[in-house]
């Protein structure tokens, strides 16, 4: 189809549906097809019109004269063209949340802002117009969902995403160790992944020829992108997450650590638990919490209690219990100096 053809073909949909009555063949004439005589207008409309229900647009023919109902004229009904509502799962509208908070703490690319502010328009009553007033602001919340926040602070962040959508090889300096000096490595990254607060690259590392995971955080700079895009191809199927958890280092150690996790928290937790416990009175009195068991303990899992604030409570071992609570107490000092004595 050519693109003058397509061009028109968009035109007379658009004229057909957001008419509230039937439009009549002579107005279809004088606004697309000016330029054709009788007979090539008669041909090029009948086949513009099979060619939009073979798309599955429902065109219909009706009188648009009350009093002469042998003028016919031409629509498309818009509750019959139009999508049904867009009703998300729990899971599917948290996915999308986190998805926007990715690209939030990034660059939001234009199909994903477009696409999110379609769904906020639909669901603040703007007809799904991605430009009224009613969708200026992109919201995920109003999608009926409570947003989880995924920070992306690292500055090879961006670099890597690109990378891994555009397929192109990576280059970065890299600290193994805090102790150790950085040194230059290669990467193909196959996708990224997030475990606690940390994201990491997985991919092939070509100065090893073997799959590695890099922490972001750890990266010297800022990656740089090298070589072509599409330069290589991620092994088929391959599982990011999976190839992360069999290449992370050993967890760590410490006496195994026994939280309770408020319902619909603390996943991060829950993914490296021993054991779970539901339906356990929390704190506040009632069933809305887990309790979960870590196999450890020590500077890693305090960081991640305190991350999850009031939606997790230490009950064993002693020792992380007060590094929790010396923790929150220094956070709660103030910060100002007393004043000086005057000389």
């Amino acid at each position: 189809m050519s693109g003058r053809r397509s061009e028109r073909l968009m035109k007379l949909l658009i004229m057909l549906l957001v008419q509230r009555g039937f439009v009549s063949k002579a107005r279809i004439r004088a606004e697309l097809y000016a330029d054709l005589g009788d007979t090539a207008f008669d041909r090029a409309f009948e086949r513009d019109k099979d060619e939009l229900r073979g798309l599955g647009v429902p065109v219909e023919v009706g009188s648009f004269d009350p009093l002469f109902e042998d003028e016919l004229g031409y629509r498309v009904p818009a509750a019959e063209f139009a999508l049904p509502e867009i009703a998300l799962e729990p899971d599917e509208a948290a996915v999308l949340g986190v998805a926007t908070q990715v690209w939030q703490s990034a660059r939001l690319s234009d199909a994903a802002r477009t696409g999110l502010r379609k769904l906020t328009a639909a669901r603040r009553g703007a007809d799904g117009d991605p430009e009224s007033e009613a969708a200026e602001t992109i919201d995920a919340a109003d999608l009926g969902v409570a947003v989880p926040r995924v920070g992306a602070e690292e500055p090879s962040f961006e670099v890597m995403v690109e990378a891994v959508h555009s397929r192109t090889a990576v280059e970065f300096d890299y600290r193994g160790r805090r102790d150790a000096a950085p040194a230059r490595r290669h990467l193909q990254p196959w996708g990224l992944v997030r475990y606690g607060s940390r994201w990491y690259a997985v991919g092939l590392d070509t100065d090893r020829d073997a799959e590695r995971v890099f922490r972001l955080s750890r990266i010297v700079g800022t990656a740089r992108a090298v070589g072509r895009r599409d330069a290589f191809v991620p092994p088929p199927g391959v599982d990011v997450s999976e190839v992360a958890r069999r290449l992370r280092p050993a967890p760590p150690t410490g006496d195994p650590a026994v939280l309770l996790v408020r319902r619909g928290a603390g996943f991060a937790l829950r993914r490296d638990a021993t054991s779970t416990e539901p339906e356990v009175r929390g704190p506040d009195g009632t069933d809305a919490w887990d309790r979960v068991t870590l196999p450890w303990s020590g500077p890693v899992a305090l960081r991640l209690v305190l991350e999850h604030g009031p939606d997790v409570v230490v009950e064993a071992p002693p020792a992380l219990r007060s590094d929790v609570v010396a923790a929150l107490r220094a956070a709660l000092e103030p910060t100002t100096r007393p004043e000086e004595e005057p000389a």
